[in-house]
């Protein structure tokens, strides 16, 4: 059976008496700022502005919390690990799990939201009131706790009434919520705040890690900067909406900051104290009776026996004044403000804003009524500043506008659900569609003519940019295919090609993405022995296309000029063909002298 969470002591009137005033001597002692009422003559103001979430029970349901307060001197330098210590070191020693976990989770948020400033020591704080540092760091290696810390449930017999909302799957309950973990988050709180602080693929209310990064989150909602007393107090009000507990997380707040070490894991203190140890004492002691002048206790008549009492006056009772309504009391039904499809491509922000109106039944708007907008579905899509809820108080018309959408990266439908805080409303749900990233027109981003030689490779590789509207679309798929010509989009089966990893012939090539500038370069291209003309088709998601003309031609020769080609005979220079008149093989008449004589006449 799991873990209850901490010891109930019961003590008695006298002693809690005594622990009040020793909680309030101490919380005024504990420096500047540590009771919420001491903000440099501002009063302390607790109202429904100041903790939006109040009604839902904040963080966690407003559970039990510890009240130990730290001890009256400062903390002590830093001891040897492993060294005992006496228990004022151990009560400012935070494990060394837990400490880690508490200073990722703050460095974190100065980077998602520089503008919280959000200190580490008021995680820790949190977590000594919450669960007393995870048990003294029972936590194993990668921050999970030992065994599951629980609150009491939540069925309204001293608590909040908080029926189960997560089927048990968080704290085992399946009839009402139980706080959960080292930072105790109600089942219904952890399903939209729980972050994944370890990086493990899970987000578990009973690690350390992810309990820390969703509660720094939780602290940094609504645009708060925690460097200022209004937005601290307003924020630890959220967690859980106790003045007690306020000044309770001030206090170890101010003891944090001014110094703490680590100490090894499983060595912690363990409080002593819970807010719900005096819950079978009556909240403050009855009123003495009122005396008026000549009133008082009858005295004895020396000559009768005991007084008979006198019966106490009667007075017709009176009917309570009836509670005053609130504009929350009044709404009946929301309505939609006129919200126009909510679409945008994956990546981007929605350029319409989810506005809901709060009507009394007679159809008039209720200004100043909190209305929460929750993001329902499998989606990564969040509110601006990364959170998936958000509170807005309903203006002078009734109507309240929820923050900028961001569309993730996962596509599909998801539901944005408009409630009223406080009010059991039928909420209103928006349909929210995040679609592929795409682009609607390609360019080449060079006019360089794209030829080869056969058997060869193209010199220059093919690069395209993609925009969309006119602006850069980044991050688009994109497949680049051989076709066998601008008519036939067919995959061509010769003619240029591309290399796998295995070095194999491709011609089509999926999976392609363009960079953060909206570029997509492809692999080098080679070809085959086929010559001629070919065609490159890329294209992107949303319909982009574009056609790439690729060249295969035989290197050119040089031409030989007439005069000096020898291969081809010439009349004048051909010694080879003899001319009549250096022709010796055949006679003439008048240069034969090896012809017959011809007989002489004195012969």
């Amino acid at each position: 059976m799991a873990a209850q969470f901490g010891r109930r002591l019961r003590k008695g009137a006298a002693t809690t008496a005594v622990a009040a005033l020793a909680v309030a001597a101490l919380s005024a002692s504990q420096g500047p700022g540590a009771m919420a009422g001491d903000q440099s003559g501002r009063p302390v103001t607790t109202g429904a502005d100041t903790a939006p979430d109040a009604a839902a029970g904040g963080a966690t349901g407003n559970s039990p919390y510890y009240t130990d307060l730290p001890p009256l001197n400062s903390p002590n330098p830093s001891p040897t690990i492993g060294t005992p210590v006496s228990k004022g070191p151990t009560e400012s020693g935070i494990p060394a799990t837990v400490l880690d976990a508490y200073k990722k989770a703050a460095s974190e948020l100065q980077s998602a939201k520089p503008g919280c400033n959000l200190p580490w020591q008021l995680l820790a704080a949190i977590g000594k009131v919450e669960s007393g540092q995870a048990r003294g760091g029972a936590v194993s290696a990668d921050g999970t706790t030992t065994s599951p810390i629980l609150g009491p449930q939540l069925d309204g017999n001293g608590f909040a009434l908080i029926k189960d909302t997560d089927n048990g799957a968080y704290d085992g309950n399946s009839a009402y919520d139980q706080a959960v973990g080292p930072m105790q988050f109600i089942p219904s709180t952890w399903e939209w705040a729980g972050r994944d602080g370890n990086a493990d693929g899970k987000k578990d209310p009973n690690n350390i890690y992810d309990a820390a990064l969703a509660a720094g989150h939780y602290l940094c909602r609504f645009g708060w900067d925690l460097s200022t007393q209004a937005d601290l107090d307003r924020a630890i009000l959220s967690y859980n909406h106790s003045q007690d507990y306020l000044n309770t997380v001030l206090s170890w707040l101010d003891y944090y900051r001014k110094g703490t070490h680590e100490i090894p894991d499983g060595t912690g203190s363990l409080p002593d104290s819970r807010s719900d140890d005096y819950d079978t004492v009556s909240p403050q002691p009855s009123p003495p009776a009122s005396h008026t002048p000549g009133s008082g206790t009858q005295k004895p008549d020396p000559g009768k026996g005991s007084p008979t009492p006198k019966p106490p006056a009667t007075t017709p009772p009176s009917t309570p004044p009836a509670k005053p309504q609130t504009p929350t009391d009044t709404v009946h039904h929301l309505e939609d403000a006129g919200t126009a499809a909510l679409t945008a491509q994956a990546g981007d922000a929605f350029t319409e804003k989810v506005s809901a109106r709060a009507e009394t039944k007679a159809g008039v708007a209720v200004a100043k009524v909190r209305l929460r907008f929750t993001i329902v579905g499998a989606t990564d899509a969040t509110f601006t500043g990364g959170e998936n809820v958000a509170t807005v108080v309903t203006n002078s018309t009734g109507v309240a506008v929820a923050p900028a959408l961001k569309a993730g990266e996962k596509t599909g439908d998801f539901t944005v659900r408009v409630t009223v805080v406080g009010r059991s409303v039928t909420g209103l749900d928006y349909k929210a569609t995040v679609s592929e990233r795409a682009a609607d027109v390609l360019t080449r981003t060079s006019d360089t003519a794209l030829t080869c030689t056969p058997g060869g490779e193209f010199a220059d590789q093919v690069e395209v940019k993609a925009t969309y509207k006119g602006a850069v679309a980044d991050k688009v798929a994109a497949t680049a295919t051989l076709i066998k010509s601008a008519l036939d989009p067919t995959q061509a089966e010769n003619g240029p090609y591309f290399k796998d990893a295995d070095g194999k012939t491709v011609r089509t090539l999926t999976g392609l993405e363009t960079d953060a500038n909206g570029v997509l370069k492809l692999p080098k291209l080679y070809a085959d022995d086929t010559t001629g003309t070919f065609m490159l088709r890329i294209e992107t998601a949303g319909g982009a296309a574009l056609n790439v003309q690729l060249t295969v031609a035989a290197a050119e020769t040089s031409s030989p000029s007439p005069s000096a080609d020898t291969s081809s005979p010439s009349p004048s220079a051909d010694t080879s063909s003899p001319s009549p008149s250096a022709d010796t093989s055949s006679p003439s008449p008048s240069a034969d002298t090896s012809a017959s004589p011809s007989p002489s006449p004195s012969a």
